[in-house]
């Protein structure tokens, strides 16, 4: 069964509607992945999981539970966490305070713990715990974008363009980060343009064009697509 269950979803922006009979799903300790090319819906689709646009058909469950008609801050309390390709960290605020903006709607004792799990997976963001995050590479700033989600403890984890404007080693570094995140139950749901890499760590993938599912299958069997590598891989 399915962690997160998307089906069938039909929304966009005022009379227009961007994505059509979308459905994705995800397991826990899973990865999927949404890729397709520019304007496909991928983070309409992304931001239609997370209630930022109401639907107008299909429904959204997390853990069998329909979660369609809640609001994005009602989701987070129920396990989702998402991080927006742009505009997600609080610049004038230390790494360590934007980690621990992560943690407002929790009231246990156990947020210590949980900021010293992110500092062992980014190691980086330990040395610059007291730096502002403006200060910081696009690559680093990523890390405690992923890290802040992280403090939320989610049990579905949703990254809209994690790589982007990163150099190939530090998308590497985080593709590895994420795999990582998913060992631990985590499920992932990555909208992502470097499509052929991510697919490669991917369990399933959905490739949308034109805000519909094109295709739908594992990672492995989509690279071993002829169609999708010609159409959308390169080659």
């Amino acid at each position: 069964m399915s962690f997160l269950s998307a089906t069938g979803m039909t929304c966009g922006y005022g009379a227009a509607d961007i994505i059509h009979d979308c459905t994705i799903t995800v397991g826990k300790g899973e990865i999927a992945v949404v890729v397709g090319p520019n304007g496909a819906g991928k983070s309409t689709a992304m931001k239609a999981v997370f209630g930022m646009l109401d639907l107008r058909e299909g429904a959204v469950t997390l853990n069998g539970k329909d979660i369609s008609k809640l609001a994005p801050q009602d989701r987070v309390p129920q396990g989702m966490a998402f991080v927006p390709q742009n505009r997600n960290v609080f610049v004038s605020l230390t790494v360590e305070e934007n980690l621990e903006m992560g943690a407002f709607i929790r009231e246990d004792n156990e947020i210590e713990d949980t900021k010293n799990q992110v500092f062992g997976l980014f190691p980086i963001l330990a040395e610059k715990r007291n730096q502002p995050a403006g200060e910081l590479s696009g690559g680093q700033r990523q890390q405690v974008a992923v890290g802040r989600a992280l403090m939320t403890r989610p049990d579905l984890l949703m990254l809209d363009e994690p790589t982007a404007g990163v150099s190939p080693i530090v998308m590497d570094e985080l593709f590895d980060k994420i795999l990582e995140i998913a060992k631990t139950g985590v499920a992932i749901l990555m909208v992502e343009q470097n499509a052929r890499q991510a697919l490669e760590i991917a369990d399933h993938g959905f490739v949308m064009v034109q805000g519909r599912n094109r295709f739908t299958d594992t990672g492995e069997a989509l690279l071993a697509n002829e169609e999708v590598r010609r159409s959308f891989l390169g080659g």
